[in-house]
């Protein structure tokens, strides 16, 4: 074999495109002109400026790197080989969107080692990145000391048109403008190229004009096909900006070096094939076979490893150092690395009995945010300009995250709901230990519905604090009373829905969702008050669903009720009973868990011998049949709400004591 005729810079670069077109190839499918465009770039910051260990993936303080234009991943597996990773072996490469290989179709943190985000919608990448670059920033402020510095790492993303024209993006980096974001660069993909052809069939906009406008630092390679070292000077420029984040432009040609695809929409997301991959080779001056690397190009990758190990061991001088000049803060650093919860962080949620004042579960969810604040250094949220109707703030706390006082834990998203949802993805996916939260009204799920399977596919325990959650919300109207979102939200795989029908089963809620790490909680509160009950209680709601009241001897019926509606079934079995009824009531604030219940305690719960259950929620019906089966009934919403008082919205929509004991009566017959 001939050795590379070009520089050694070129040698690493063409490796990059050409391991993506081989296994692009091999696999029929994927996407090629990203990778063969973003070589460039994606070598420069790889050999000259990320620091990293690829021995060690999950260091601490190694910068972040998010690969936002997921679909070009080739592009960062080949990085993730090239500079020694043990997760991406030269047969992972090969094995490229095959079943069960480490190499899927798109960035999966789950799946591969080195993968920092979970990145498949365009626009989601860079969002998160602002999450990564938050977390960042605030635990340098919380744990840093003068001559001690121990949290110090960029974030790093490379963008596409598509993630700049997704809104996501534009909401976040707004965000990120406003919190003066410094260590957070992006590099641009300005390739001219969307799947429908070029890009000014509809993105003819200045975007480095509105990066500006939103406060960001901007710059612009012209020659992003072959300049490396132009692109190394405008990261180093970024990097000196520290007080704004910096976008990059960097102009390339998608496909490059392929002579007849290049530069065209068909190269985007299909294989070059065998004839195109020929005349690519001839194109570059690549004279090796597929999925040959020369030695030259590994040799000079993998000075990552020692860099790496060194930059790592570094570090842990620092932090021994750190550790005995600050014992305490050392300690708390090292336990939320370990993803441990300090003792006692649930000690002061709150209980209440029958004879307690029974209140909106918004404001339950505020007392139990109080009680977890000063126990809970890690919790970190806020609300996306609802403050003051979600009740997301932590009683107690003065001031919140600004550019100013990034030690502070409170974050005022503003309205921006999907871009909160894929923050706290990012400060999720930082690995600090952060427990992230975020407040909006239960209906604006949907602008986050994105974001939020996101957060269930990557195993994240994100927090959302969803309040309004029936046509109780009264006056607003059917466009902001949710019906239907509650059992959308239960079709999320792994995404554990609360409902909690009183003071106790909100800290219960509360309790689970920190406890559950690797599980998002969607907890969906009621504007209006409710009673407490007498036999609920907090370890109960693990179970997802309970015996809240019984008969003697075997039930007639079982009421299922959640939320608000619980109270309705506790009075409907009271007037039933009276009338020589035997009635169960269950509790339900949690499908999921009480899914994941053994065989045995559900029977226990609704035994199969009880035919005649009907379920109370004021919500679709959908997902509940499979618990009240085809002899059941049930009083849910099967129409969009109106505008009326919240009280008068429920009385119109039956949700009362005597329709419920009318339902139940005509259902026992």
């Amino acid at each position: 074999m001939v050795a590379a005729p070009a520089s050694l810079d070129t040698l690493c670069v063409n490796s990059i495109r050409m391991l993506a077109v081989d296994a692009i190839n091999k696999s029929k499918s994927g996407h090629p002109g990203l990778p063969m465009g973003c070589a460039p770039m994606g070598y420069a910051l790889w050999d000259k400026f990320l620091k990293h260990n690829p021995k060690n993936p999950k260091w601490f303080n190694r910068d972040r790197f998010v690969l936002s234009a997921g679909h070009g991943c080739m592009l960062l597996y080949a990085l993730l080989h090239l500079t020694g990773y043990d997760s991406v072996s030269i047969d992972d490469i090969k094995q490229f969107r095959q079943w069960g290989s480490k190499t899927p179709g798109h960035p999966e943190t789950f799946e591969t080692p080195g993968v920092e985000v979970t990145t498949g919608p365009l626009g989601a990448g860079i969002s998160n990145a602002v999450g990564l670059a938050i977390a960042e920033s605030h635990l340098a402020a919380k744990f840093n000391k003068p001559g001690s510095t121990l949290v110090d790492h960029y974030t790093y993303v490379i963008m596409g048109d598509g993630c700049n024209q997704e809104g996501v993006a534009s909401e976040a980096a707004s965000l990120a403008g406003h919190l003066k974001l410094g260590k957070l660069i992006a590099l641009y993909d300005d390739n001219n190229i969307t799947i429908d052809g070029r890009t000014d069939v509809s993105f003819t906009e200045d975007v480095l004009k509105r990066y500006e406008a939103y406060g960001w630092h901007v710059q612009h390679v012209a020659d992003g096909n072959t300049d490396v070292e132009a692109i190394a000077k405008a990261i180093e420029a970024a990097k000196a900006v520290t007080d704004r984040p910096s976008i990059i432009k960097v102009t390339t040609t998608i496909g490059y070096g392929s002579p007849n695809k290049g530069d065209t929409a068909g190269v985007h997301g299909a294989p070059l094939g065998e004839d195109e991959t020929t005349l690519t080779r001839q194109q570059l001056g690549w004279e090796y076979g597929a999925f040959e690397v020369p030695q030259e190009a590994y040799d000079q990758f993998r000075q990552a490893i020692d860099r790496g190990a060194s930059l790592e061991a570094e570090w842990n001088q620092t932090l021994a150092s750190y550790r005995t000049q600050f014992p305490s803060e050392a300690a708390e650093f090292e336990r939320m690395l370990r993803g441990e919860l300090p003792k006692g962080w649930d000690k002061d949620l709150p209980t209440a009995g029958p004879d307690d004042k029974g209140l909106a579960t918004r404001k339950h969810s505020q007392i139990c945010l109080g009680a977890l604040g000063p126990n809970l250094p890690e919790l970190i949220g806020g609300s996306a300009d609802l403050t003051h109707s979600n009740y997301t703030d932590i009683k107690g706390e003065t001031g919140s995250y600004q550019p100013q006082t990034p030690e502070k834990r409170y974050l005022h998203f503003g309205v921006r709901e999907h871009a909160m949802a894929a923050i706290l993805n990012g400060i999720a996916y930082h690995g600090s230990g952060l427990i992230p939260y975020g407040g909006t009204f239960l209906v604006f799920a949907d602008y986050m519905r994105g974001s939020m399977r996101l957060s269930a596919l990557s195993e994240l325990g994100v927090i959302y604090v969803l309040t309004h959650d029936s046509i109780g919300v009264g006056e607003d109207g059917p466009t902001h009373q949710p019906i239907e979102t509650i059992p959308s939200l239960r079709a999320i795989p792994g995404m554990l829905v609360f409902r909690p029908g009183d003071a106790n089963e909100t800290s219960g809620a509360y309790k689970l969702a920190v406890e559950n790490r690797k599980r998002p909680s969607a907890l969906c509160l009621s504007r209006q008050g409710m009673a407490n009950q007498a036999n609920s209680s907090i370890e109960k709601v693990a179970k997802g669903g309970y015996i809240l009241e019984d008969c003697d001897g075997t039930p007639e019926l079982i009421l299922i009720g959640t939320g608000t509606e619980l109270d309705l079934c506790v009075q409907a079995a009271k007037q039933l009973t009276a009338s020589g009824r035997k009635v169960r009531v269950v509790s339900m604030p949690c499908v999921e868990l009480f899914d994941e219940q053994s065989d045995a305690y559900k029977e226990e719960v609704l035994p199969n011998a009880v035919r005649k259950r009907m379920v109370v929620e004021a919500a679709e019906s959908f997902g509940w049949h499979r618990f009240i089966g085809l002899d059941g009934a049930s009083v849910t919403m099967n129409r969009f709400g109106a505008s009326a008082p919240g009280g008068t919205c429920l009385k119109e929509f039956g949700f009362t004591v005597e329709n419920v004991v009318a339902k139940a009566s005509a259902l026992l017959g």
